[in-house]
């Protein structure tokens, strides 16, 4: 029997972001942060170990070839497309660690009947991203900048690559 190659899954991203975040953790654990159920967690750190962006049963993340795949992959096989004006939570250049830079942009939303902003509605990474917003303030920031780098134009995904080389690989530049 042939077996069937495996690939990663957009809600793997926001799996290796919360590994970033958090190394050291239990599949239960995992799975209550990313909100994904506990064998789909097992799931997508079995599918980044194999990737070879994680260590087997997850752990401390291969900084180099995440970040990697974040600004030059993730857009291309996981791009994201705008779609009608909607209700929802800050994403993008519009979410908490880039607003402040775009403070005239339109906003674009993950849409969520819980959101308070009206933008243009982008499909999140993983479903659970409107919820991850309140539950999991860290992991928030990071899908947003993501989302950055899969819909934004030069200046943002420049200033959503400088906000990830900080954070895996330790360079101290700063935002401009």
């Amino acid at each position: 029997m042939k077996r069937r190659p495996l690939s990663l899954r957009p809600h793997d991203v926001c799996v290796l972001l919360q590994f970033a975040l958090k190394p050291e953790m239990t599949y239960r654990e995992l799975s209550h942060l990313v909100g994904l159920s506990l064998g789909e967690a097992h799931n997508a750190t079995k599918r980044l170990a194999i990737a070879r962006l994680v260590p087997q049963g997850g752990g401390m993340v291969n900084a180099s070839a995440c970040l990697d795949l974040l600004v030059s992959g993730v857009p291309y096989v996981f791009p994201g497309e705008l779609g009608p004006e909607a209700r929802g939570v800050p994403t993008a250049h519009s979410g908490p660690k880039l607003r402040e830079r775009f403070p005239d942009a339109e906003p674009v939303v993950w849409p969520s009947a819980h959101g308070t902003v009206r933008g243009l509605s982008l499909a999140p990474l993983c479903q659970s991203a409107p919820n991850i917003a309140i539950t999991n303030p860290a992991l928030y920031e990071w899908l947003a900048v993501v989302d950055s780098i899969r819909i934004g134009r030069a200046r943002e995904r420049t200033m959503a690559r400088e906000f990830l080389q900080q954070r895996f690989l330790g360079q101290r530049k700063k935002l401009s």
